[in-house]
């Protein structure tokens, strides 16, 4: 990526995003967060330099600079989104460590954040704003829908799929084939047997609703 970039989110994942853009040798102009007591300081050598909605910082973004959304809320993800196409007509660019592993036949969209060590397989497809933590692995032929995030460590088997906002703590297994629905929740360590509805919290092994 040619382009410099601003990161929308200046705490724990807004850190990851800083460091695998550094190591990629992208430009960070600043970052942005709406937590007052972050405005005005440093991370790094790189500027916190307004709240999310600066419309100074807003305009830079278009041909010449992109824009990364480093928040793991959802709300918060899909919102800062909404403001970039809308505002600026611009979807935010994938942040993916120089050590994670994309296969060539594997499908990236837009947003992602690939962490360090970790692996999208052959013919995997990763949607849109999915964050892949530290050593993850989306195995081959594996499905996440947008807005999905995988834990440090976690194993999505091949030919799973992950259904759009779900949440699957460190340390899961999803064995090859499950069907996880939307906005799930796998609940860290936990071992994924047999398919989880949509807006349903799993935990265990092997993994079991919880009431």
């Amino acid at each position: 990526m040619e382009n410099p970039v601003i990161i929308f989110g200046a705490k724990g994942l807004g850190k990851v995003a800083l460091d695998i853009f550094k190591n990629n040798d992208v430009i960070v102009y600043c970052l942005l967060d709406d937590d007052p007591k972050l405005v005005g300081t440093e991370i790094g050598d790189v500027l916190v330099a307004a709240p999310t909605d600066s419309e100074e910082h807003l305009k830079m973004i278009g041909d010449h600079c992109e824009a990364f959304v480093a928040t793991d809320d959802n709300r918060e993800r899909k919102a800062l989104v909404k403001l970039l196409t809308e505002k600026r007509k611009k979807m935010p660019v994938n942040a993916i460590h120089r050590t994670a592993k994309v296969e060539e036949s594997a499908s990236l969209g837009h947003g992602n954040l690939v962490a360090a060590h970790a692996l999208v397989g052959s013919f995997a497809k990763v949607g849109s704003h999915c964050i892949v933590n530290a050593g993850a692995v989306v195995d081959y032929e594996a499905q996440l829908a947008d807005f999905v995030q995988v834990g440090q460590g976690s194993l999505v088997g091949p030919g799973a799929t992950v259904g759009e906002g779900t949440f699957i703590g460190a340390g899961c297994t999803l064995v090859a084939g499950v069907k996880v629905g939307k906005n799930a929740r796998i609940g860290a360590g936990s071992v994924v047997i047999a398919n989880v509805p949509d807006g349903t919290t799993v935990f265990g092994v092997p993994a079991k609703k919880v009431e």
